[in-house]
């Protein structure tokens, strides 16, 4: 990882759910959140990690929520909200579940305590919050991909930050590993 962590620098870890989602998935792995907090628990003085998702309410199953309660169980701060229905212009309906403000309140409130941020977002949102906490003296890591296409992270959010790390390069450490044994796979590729 291209990001030096300083054995003093106090670490928090913000999660955008969805934006890492949809770069890990462009990038064509699931990410391993297991793995992900033991990499970082290895690499500098880890304070907290924080997860952003927003949840669809009154439906039968979601496919979040297993992974929701491992995170909450498995040492992950969860902020989530419910989903906002509502219909367009065009008559269609939508879902919207934002989690900018609920994730950047909480860089805010955090930074007093952290001297590293890690960002796990592209969204080019987020550029004048980095530069918030960079004026209060704080290290800002921005975790996404331009290895994409399209790329999954904005310009003026990869310029602002201290460091802009590249998700493919950490896929060895935190990709989720097949959980089948190799002979079940024909040539190493999984079954369509």
């Amino acid at each position: 990882m291209v990001t030096r962590f300083y054995p003093q620098e106090r670490v928090a870890l913000f999660v955008d759910g969805a934006n890492l989602h949809a770069a890990a998935r462009a990038l064509g792995f699931d990410i391993d959140y297991k793995r992900l907090l033991k990499y970082f628990q290895d690499q500098c003085h880890l304070i907290r990690a924080f997860y952003y998702t927003a949840l669809v309410e009154d439906q039968e199953y979601s496919p979040l929520r297993p992974l929701v309660d491992w995170l909450d169980y498995n040492g992950f701060t969860m902020v989530t909200k419910p989903t906002k229905e509502f219909t367009d212009a065009t008559g269609r309906r939508k879902i919207k579940g934002n989690m900018d403000i609920e994730l950047a309140i909480d860089v805010m409130e955090m930074s007093a305590h952290l001297d590293h941020i890690v960002l796990f977002s592209g969204d080019g949102d987020f550029r004048r919050l980095v530069e918030a906490v960079q004026r209060r003296g704080l290290r800002v890591s921005v975790v996404s991909t331009v290895r994409s296409s399209p790329p999954m992270v904005a310009d003026e959010l990869r310029r602002q930050a201290d460091h802009f790390v590249e998700l493919d390069e950490l896929a060895n450490a935190i990709a989720r590993q097949s959980t089948r044994p190799a002979d079940q796979v024909a040539g190493g590729m999984e079954p369509r």
